[in-house]
């Protein structure tokens, strides 16, 4: 910790606090720091209120900022992909950030991670930190094999662009230049509005760009002919023609837009939808004065994309307008990150609605309850009153109604509405066990670490994965010790009670076995297990400070709490690491003939130092150097040591000071002691060899020092690695089986009872209760969209279920999911599915559909579209369906306010229903 000015805990606590809550302006610089330092610091100073058993303690000091495990490279420090805000860093303004600096400093070489904020969206303005800049390709016109890569944020200008190019290039600013971006081979648009942003101009992650010079003669070497666009500030993007059929059109993937391709291809094939924009009936509808709508411009943009895409002449088109536009009205959207298939999709609807409500002017409704009416008199009640407000071709097509039951659980009240939905969210049931895969590390020293895959209830508590690995390792449960292993230290140590939930899939987990376990509570509180890091010291350099750097994997040692000497330490801890740390015959003999042969607490009397005398107590002093002493404490850049006074040394360290006869006993060691962090970067105080007992507690930390060159000499790196496989590991997994359709519409219209943090409002109990509720399909619309809900998310757990959910192509029959008693026939043919392949915060999207022309199913990844069969369809990557009923094939209808029910003749709609919108 920084020396001086550090104010104390609680003053560290709420001034941080409250800097957290700052928000984000324009221009400002926020910094980016890793997740587990930020969670230790919080656990330090007692930030969250439920979490004080450890505030202040020395054991829980975080030291030096650390970021290391955010990079993809410590070397470069460039970030991991994929990295996800609260979870993998935390975001600071920069008054928090020279504070905590100025407190904790920083690793040594780690250069702080700066990111501006930025502004997003053309009339809803919306700042936020960005914190993956855009990488691009830049080249000159005159020889493109010669790309240099550099990063650009969102907010810069092409100006900026083109200037940094000149720069790169040695292009003279007197010289006239202009900028092209190339997309695909041969195609390649003019970037000429220099005050437009990259933002603005649509530019994507792996743009090449070319810049142009001006020959001598004035003319450009380029003409503008070549192109085959307009450039980004036509609504026709770029596109490649070429003949083909209507509606199979790619969508070039602009950089992580694979989930909007995925929605627009889906939308595109819905076909009463699209007939619509074809046939220009959007036109005499757009409301541009609709203060919940965006002026209609996103109806006018896809509508230009459907076109083209509808147009037979285009291989693929880059909707690149059509992202800026959606980008303007919704923030998270504008950027190049990964989003939802499905968000996109909601707002797109919702946008569109908007766009094109035929009701000008909203009136205002009061919301009823039933009251005991019949369902029949209040739906048609709720219907009507939703059209009064809401009246366009995605309520005609899209929108149906529910209706929802609520019942509190003391007076017996119930509450029923009708809500309308535009799309279904259908639970996946859940599985009850979850496969997780582990390490298992032995007391034995002999024993390599051993890779388990164990099956554990997915609600269960570290307790149940103890109890079901010692039933396949041996080892006693109540002997194991349960930890996540981060960047060579322990990140977290779990109790036996705390619910594996908290355990995520990439988390590194090491089970340890432990022998002051599993005693009666007299023995075992004689014992603590001491976790034991290892840390390599980097000697001063021209170009390097002097410090240490962690390495290898952490141990977990019961050891005496009260009666072990440093020399009984060094004993047990080289004991333990034998295996990988070389020796030889006569080492052993000489350490045994100058070592003590018995100890007070038991433990092994064998000692594997190196001797006083002979060869390789010279090749010792050879490798450490003339001027350094084994035992002398390394300088570490990465802590401030003075930190720890006289008074730490006393309580943490040996009980007296050294005599002549411990000074006559001193033996020569493969490495040094600390006591540190629970983070291993920042010293307590160096434990010195006096032969007395050291004092150590549950919250102390050892780290092993060892000099580069004796540990190249005695390490062994890949035996220190090495580890074996459990056949568990081997066995085939066991098929997830598969669940249909009709499982997850049930589980969605099975009663359940609210979460404590969703209570329902009671009128009659006038407080809020812990209501049941229900939902009943009432009324499906013509395009009925199911999305099924893979992504689950709580506090400590973001998981995507990958469960086969069975659906049929045709013929689903919804109709006895339908709680109207008047309904008819509802019966859905397949039209599209949207894909999620992948885990969490990456992946990719694609997307089937059955092209209206033809009948035939097609495959659309992008710019590439090529036929499929409808054996493919079914995959466990299906996230958002596409359900088209029967009797909306025939022809397209007029809007009506009317609530009427699908024909039961297979397809045809009723006579007297051609002057009407079917709403159901």
């Amino acid at each position: 910790m920084a020396e001086g000015g550090v104010p104390d805990l609680e003053t560290q606590k709420n001034e941080i606090g409250n800097l957290l809550k700052t928000a984000p302006v324009k221009g400002d610089s926020w910094y980016l720091i890793d997740s587990r330092w930020f969670k230790q610091w919080k656990k330090y100073v007692g930030f969250d209120n439920w979490d004080m058993y450890n505030v202040g303690e020395r054991g829980m000091f975080p030291g030096p900022i650390d970021n290391s495990g955010l990079f993809a490279e410590v070397e470069s420090q460039v970030l991991k992909e994929h990295l996800i805000d609260e979870l993998d860093y935390v975001l600071v303004p920069t008054e928090a950030w020279n504070k905590l600096v100025s407190w904790y400093a920083c690793i040594e070489g780690e250069k702080p991670i700066e990111r501006k904020v930025v502004e997003h969206g053309m009339f809803v303005k919306h700042c936020k930190v960005e914190v993956y800049l855009l990488e691009l390709k830049l080249c000159e016109n005159n020889n493109m094999d010669n790309v240099v890569t550099r990063h650009f944020s969102k907010a810069d200008t092409i100006d900026t662009i083109e200037k940094e190019m000149q720069k790169l290039f040695s292009i003279s600013l007197e010289k006239e230049t202009r900028l092209w971006n190339r997309y695909m081979t041969n195609t390649y648009e003019p970037l000429n509005k220099p005050d437009s942003t990259v933002q603005d101009a649509g530019l994507y992650q792996g743009q090449l760009l070319v810049i142009e010079l001006k020959n001598e003669d004035g003319t450009w070497p380029r003409q503008t002919s070549q192109t085959k666009s307009s450039g980004y500030g036509s609504m026709n993007s770029s596109y490649r023609e070429s003949p083909s059929q209507a509606g199979l059109c790619g969508l070039s993937n602009l950089g992580n837009t694979c989930f909007m391709n995925s929605a627009l291809q889906c939308l595109s094939n819905t076909g009463p939808l699209t007939d619509y924009f074809l046939q220009g009936k959007y036109e005499e509808e757009l409301n541009r004065e609709n203060p919940l709508g965006m002026r209609g411009e996103i109806a006018e943009a896809y509508a230009e994309l459907i076109k083209q895409m509808w147009s037979g002449r285009n291989v693929y088109v880059a909707p690149r307008m059509f992202k800026t536009q959606v980008g303007c009205f919704a923030p998270q959207f504008s950027g190049y990150q990964q989003q939802d298939s499905q968000e996109l999709l909601a707002f797109l609807l919702d946008g569109l609605h908007e766009d094109l409500n035929r009701v000008k002017k909203k009136p205002y409704l009061e919301l009823k309850d039933a009251n005991g009416r019949e369902d029949e008199i209040v739906a048609t009640e709720a219907w009507e009153n939703h059209r009064l407000r809401n009246n366009s071709i995605i309520v005609d097509i899209f929108h149906g109604l529910f209706k929802s039951t609520l019942v509190c659980p003391e007076c017996s009240k119930v509450s029923v509405t009708f809500d309308p939905f535009c799309y279904l969210t259908l639970p996946l049931p859940m599985k009850k066990d979850r496969t997780m895969e582990i390490f298992l590390v032995r007391a034995d020293p002999k024993s390599k670490p051993t890779q388990y895959r164990v099956i554990v209830p997915k609600l269960g508590t570290i307790s149940d994965l103890c109890t079901t690995l010692c039933q396949i390792s041996g080892v006693a449960a109540e002997k194991m010790v349960v930890t996540d292993v981060y960047n060579h230290r322990f990140h977290k140590t779990y109790r036996q009670d705390e619910a594996l939930n908290h355990i995520m899939d990439r988390d590194d987990i090491f089970v340890y076995e432990v022998s002051g376990a599993g005693e009666d509570d007299i023995e075992s509180s004689k014992y603590i297990n001491l976790p034991i890091y290892f840390r390599e010291k980097r000697l001063r350099s021209s170009n390097t400070p002097a410090g240490t750097i962690l390495f290898g994997q952490p141990l977990l040692i019961s050891v005496p709490k009260d009666n072990i000497t440093l020399d009984n330490l060094y004993d047990l801890i080289l004991a333990r690491i034998s295996r990988y740390v070389k020796q030889t015959h006569k080492e052993i003999i000489e350490s045994n003939n100058c070592g003590s042969q018995s100890t007070d607490n038991g433990l092994s009397s064998e000692t594997n130092g190196i001797g006083d005398e002979g060869e390789e107590e010279m090749d010792l002093q050879n490798a450490m150097g003339d001027n350094e002493e084994p035992g002398s404490e390394p300088e570490n850049s990465q802590s401030d040591s003075s930190a720890a006074d006289e008074n730490d040394k006393m309580e943490n360290g040996p009980t007296k000071r050294t005599t002549k006869e411990n000074t006559q006993n001193y033996r020569k060691k493969l490495f040094t002691f600390n006591l540190v962090n629970a983070y291993g970067t920042s010293d307590f105080s160096s434990i010195t060899e006096d032969g007395t007992f050291l004092k150590l507690s549950s919250h102390s930390t050892i780290a092993v020092d060892w000099d580069p060159e004796i540990k190249k000499m005695y390490y062994d790196d890949q035996e220190a690695e090495a580890y074996d496989k459990h056949e568990s590991m081997s066995q085939p997994q066991k098929k997830r089986s598969s669940v249909a359709l009709r499982d997850c519409i049930e589980l969605f219209i099975t009663m359940e009872v609210l979460g404590e943090h969703d209570l329902w409002y009671c009128p009659i109990c006038k407080k809020h209760q812990q209501a049941t509720k229900k939902f009943d399909l009432w009324s499906l619309p013509k395009i009925l969209v199911v999305h099924l809900k893979r992504f689950s998310y709580n506090r400590y757990w973001r998981d995507k279920l990958d469960t086969l959910v069975e659906f049929p192509i045709r013929d689903l029959n919804m109709s006895e999911f339908v709680y109207n008693p008047k309904a008819g026939l509802y019966v859905y043919d397949l039209v599209a599915v949207s894909n999620h392949y992948g885990g969490m915060g990456g992946g990719h999207y694609t997307a089937y559909a059955k092209n209206k022309i033809d009948g035939q199913w097609y495959y659309f990844d992008d710019s590439s579209v090529s036929g499929a069969s409808e054996d493919q369809i079914v995959t466990k990557a299906a996230y958002v369906l596409f359900y088209q009923r029967r009797d909306s094939y025939s022809h397209f209808d007029s809007p009506s306010a009317s609530l009427s029910t699908p024909t039961e003749e297979n397809g045809e709609n009723r006579k007297h229903d051609e002057d009407k919108m079917d709403t159901n």
